[in-house]
C-alpha cells in the first residue's frame, strides 16, 4: 500500500472510532472515564492531521517530469558529420 492509502485508511479508522465514542457516550452518559476517552480519540484525531498534513505528496515523489519531444523534424545540420544513421546501418554497408 502507498503511503496515502495508508494515511486513507487510518483517517477511516478513526472515523468510525469517533462515531463509536459518540453512541458508547449517549449509553454511558459523562463520566469522567468517558471524557478521558473522548478527549483521547479527539487527540488522536488532531494528531492525524498534522501527520497527512507533513506527510510527503505522493503525486511530487511519484511522477516524474513530464518532457515534451516536438513532432516537427529535427534540423539536418544537427546530424552534419555523422557517418552512421540509426537503423540504415554502415554508409559502406559492412559490420563494424
Amino acid at each position: 500500500m502507498s503511503l496515502q492509502e495508508e494515511l486513507d485508511t487510518v483517517q477511516h479508522r478513526l472515523n468510525d472510532l469517533l462515531r463509536c465514542v459518540s453512541r458508547l457516550e449517549q449509553q454511558v452518559g459523562g463520566s469522567l472515564d468517558m471524557r478521558r476517552v473522548r478527549a483521547d480519540a479527539t487527540r488522536l484525531g488532531e494528531s492525524m492531521a498534522l501527520l497527512r498534513e507533513s506527510a510527503p505528496k505522493e503525486a511530487a515523489r511519484e511522477r516524474p517530469e513530464m518532457v515534451t519531444i516536438p513532432d516537427a523534424p529535427y534540423d539536418p545540420k544537427m546530424w552534419a558529420g555523422e557517418r552512421d544513421d540509426e537503423g540504415l546501418g554502415s554508409p559502406y554497408r559492412h559490420a563494424p
